[in-house]
């Protein structure tokens, strides 16, 4: 079967080893790696027969990926970050690039060589990143935040570098040649601006409109692996054109869906890239070279961390953030290996140098989700010795906190809480690391510390040992954890109510002793089956038979909720039993000047008034001498059948109440 027994032999033998690295908490592409090793040519055994046709299908990876990031590609994703990604990245690029070239001058490598190293070695990935953030449960932070502006920086840097580094073989005509090459893409990328703005999504609408979501998807393939042919015939790069395709259709209306059916497409053809990179790597060549490949992952480690480390610190961010970074973006990145085979295939660097290259890249994507989970320990012994710089608060006030709440997360939900506390004059402090929520919170004027809650540093500037209460509205159960066992270490006192994410997670946090725990999602489902039943006219007791019997069968065996948490339930369940209603006096209501034991309501009707609003002032349980008055939103309770008596007693002459209750049955 020849090309098809092959992606066959390759598909499967990815899926098992991408299993097996998901079981290790390691980067998918490793497993895709690994495919590719054990079916290349230097490890026996069953091999790949058709490389070369293999390594062409991983050219449309290649575009498809650079298509697919042209798509998620938008400067609202860098606007929080954006001077340390618009003007940091490149400046870490040239400032990596220049101490990969000195590297690569003291092994004994010529200019050409060194330059590449440089180049190959000043990007992360992406990939890598987003997979250690996930699992860490640092996705939103504000580090998270940086490192993500510097990568999709990175990754655009990454097209100008395909059309530069290929001229470097000829740098007598390479400057003629690389000034037409800006030339020809400048002119592409403006005939891209001004008639793909326009013809792109038109076309995409008119796709659309037929309603068929292959055609969709055949439409969204063509018009990136097109315009990257188009490029290529242009002599320039089939991975630019495709990356500009990309980035037009990304401001269009069908980005979005573009993107998340390019994704499967996308996902597949670079699982046969990565494979293809793997195929050239020799397990031989590691054990001969084993001191000099460790080395440079040594070199280059330390080298990245600190470049991004101190550029981080440059660009005023302090605390964890520099060490976050720097911990976090050492390692070499997907793209490296795409800029390594153009210089393969344009001879621009030896086999036996991409061997080294490629080797070392590898190593370094293994060792991240190891080193980058070592920050929060490493800024911890940063603290006792450096203990003098102090944390970020705003908003506090003069006197020490006392009895007050502490919520970790300022999210939507956490920033609700904080505004009824503020306005219920209850002492509170947030503690987030997100910068735009941070300033959120300042223009409120909340207490709020900026920091990660699970440090011991940050629980002392929220004065833990002296709160009442701790609100964890973060959903990542790693970082709530973490949160709760430093509090509750610190204040053995302390009640928490926690967000939940998972009812999986119902085990951990009986561990950790918190009982206290809110499902978001479950009292979302819970108010949508009451509305859907309402509408169904179920009567309101079945309805909340129903709910209550869901909410047992969620705690039965996994949580315990407090006895405050039930008896809310049954004050709200009583709320829905009553059917509490609102009903708005107009002037010409025959309630309007009257008294609550003058009109004689509930002997007339059956209903009782429970509260009136004038004036945006809240009267509860009025007294029998209260004087209604226009305008006043009046709080009724009783069955269906009173309600209904007491609005023919407000509207008489209405339609409902003039006609007989057995008209149109008989």
């Amino acid at each position: 079967m020849g090309i098809a027994t092959d992606i066959v032999l390759l598909v499967l033998t990815a899926f098992f080893c991408g299993l097996i690295m998901q079981r290790l908490h390691q980067p998918l592409i490793l497993g895709y790696i690994a495919a590719g090793i054990i079916l290349g040519p230097y490890t026996g055994g069953m091999t790949i027969t058709e490389i070369h046709d293999i390594e062409l299908l991983s050219e449309i990876g290649v575009a498809l990926l650079l298509f697919a990031l042209g798509l998620e590609f938008s400067l609202k994703d860098l606007k929080p970050v954006k001077f340390v990604a618009l003007i940091g990245t490149p400046l870490q690029m040239l400032l990596t690039i220049c101490f990969g070239y000195a590297v690569g001058r003291v092994f004994g490598w010529e200019w050409k060589t060194a330059l590449w190293f440089g180049s190959l070695i000043s990007l992360s990935s992406t990939m890598v990143i987003l997979k250690t953030l996930m699992n860490q449960g640092w996705l939103g932070t504000l580090s998270s935040k940086v490192m993500i502006g510097i990568l999709i920086v990175q990754d655009l840097a990454v097209v100008p570098l395909m059309i530069i580094l290929p001229q470097l073989n000829d740098p007598a005509a390479g400057f003629g040649s690389l000034g037409f090459a800006v030339i020809k893409a400048t002119v592409f990328l403006v005939a891209m601006l001004f008639l793909g703005t326009r013809l792109l999504p038109y076309l995409l609408k008119t796709i659309a409109r037929l309603c068929s979501r292959e055609l969709f998807i055949l439409a969204i393939t063509a018009i990136g692996l097109g315009v990257g042919y188009t490029t290529y015939l242009a002599g320039l790069s089939f991975a630019f054109g495709a990356f500009i395709a990309g980035m037009v259709l990304s401001e269009s209306d069908y980005g979005h869906q573009a993107l998340s059916d390019i994704i499967p497409l996308r996902d597949l053809f670079g699982l046969l890239f990565f494979a293809s990179v793997g195929m050239l790597l020799d397990p031989r060549f590691l054990i001969n070279h084993f001191a000099l490949i460790m080395l440079l992952v040594l070199i280059v480690s330390i080298g990245k961390g600190c470049v991004f480390a101190v550029l981080a610190w440059i660009f005023r961010y302090r605390n964890v953030i520099p060490l976050a970074v720097g911990l976090g973006l050492f390692q070499v990145g997907e793209f490296s290996f795409v800029l390594a085979r153009i210089g393969v295939a344009t001879e621009s660097i030896s086999d036996e140098f991409y061997n080294v290259f490629l080797t070392m890249a590898v190593i370094t994507m293994v060792l991240t989700p190891l080193v980058s989970s070592q920050t929060s320990r490493l800024y911890g012994l940063k603290k006792r010795w450096f203990r003098h710089e102090p944390l970020e608060s705003l908003n506090f006030p003069e006197d020490t906190f006392r009895n007050h709440v502490v919520i970790a997360g300022c999210g939507r939900i956490g920033f609700q809480i904080a505004g009824v506390l503020q306005r219920l004059a209850i002492p509170f402090v947030l503690v987030e690391l997100d910068q735009l929520r941070i300033e959120k919170a300042k223009a409120a004027g909340y207490p709020i510390v900026f920091g990660d809650g699970g440090q011991e540093v940050v629980q002392e500037a929220l004065m833990i040992q002296q709160a009442s209460l701790l609100v964890v509205t973060i959903p990542g159960i790693v970082v709530a954890r973490s949160i709760i066992s430093h509090a509750k270490r610190v204040n053995s006192r302390i009640r928490v109510v926690a967000r939940i994410s998972d009812p999986d997670f119902f085990s951990v946090f009986s561990e950790l002793e918190v009982v206290d725990l809110i499902y978001p999602e479950f009292e979302a489902g819970m108010e949508m089956i009451r509305q859907v039943l309402l509408y169904l006219r179920i009567p309101v007791p079945e309805i909340q038979l129903h709910a209550e019997n869901l909410r047992h069968q969620l705690v039965q065996n996994v949580a315990a909720p407090g006895k405050e948490y039930r008896t809310l339930g049954q004050m709200r369940a009583a709320e829905q039993q009553f059917d509490l209603q609102w009903v708005e006096l107009d002037s010409e209501n025959p309630l309007v000047g009257v008294s609550i034991a003058e009109a004689e309501i509930r002997k007339t009707t059956g209903i009782s008034v429970v509260g009136i609003i004038r004036d945006g002032r809240l009267e509860t349980n009025p007294e029998p001498s209260f004087r209604f008055d226009r305008h006043d939103l009046v709080a009724i309770i009783g069955s269906a059948e009173a309600r209904q008596r007491f609005h023919c007693y407000l509207y008489p002459l209405s339609e409902t109440c003039l006609t007989p209750p057995n008209q149109g049955l008989s």
